[in-house]
């Protein structure tokens, strides 16, 4: 048995929204595993990058942008959990480094 099937659950947890993140950070603790922890940290930056283009072109009332960002963020999502599903630890287009650098806080 490789390394990787023991955190698939956990990482399939971690694309279900940004609360299925949470709650892959705490199945995570004990014990840890790699895959799991790549997976999360990257679902987290997807999450969290939504979230915050979601509330900024809120207040700013730039609704044309809404669609590229939904289908964006959907692009990475699927990309991510096809990852999850294949057992492999590929980075996702463009940002997967930079959540991997940015969110080393979660174990």
């Amino acid at each position: 048995m490789n390394e990787t099937n023991p955190g698939k659950t956990t990482a399939i947890v971690a694309y279900i929204t940004i609360v299925g993140c949470l709650i892959a950070i705490t199945m995570n603790m004990e014990p840890k595993n790699a895959f799991a922890r790549f997976h999360t940290r990257q679902a987290f930056g997807i999450h969290v990058l939504f979230h915050a283009l979601a509330i900024l072109l809120t207040y700013s009332g730039i609704v044309y942008l809404a669609l590229p960002i939904y289908i964006f963020y959907f692009v990475l999502w699927i990309f991510g959990f096809l990852q999850v599903l294949n057992d492999k630890m590929k980075l996702l287009p463009v940002l997967g480094e930079y959540f991997q650098k940015w969110f080393t806080f979660i174990p």
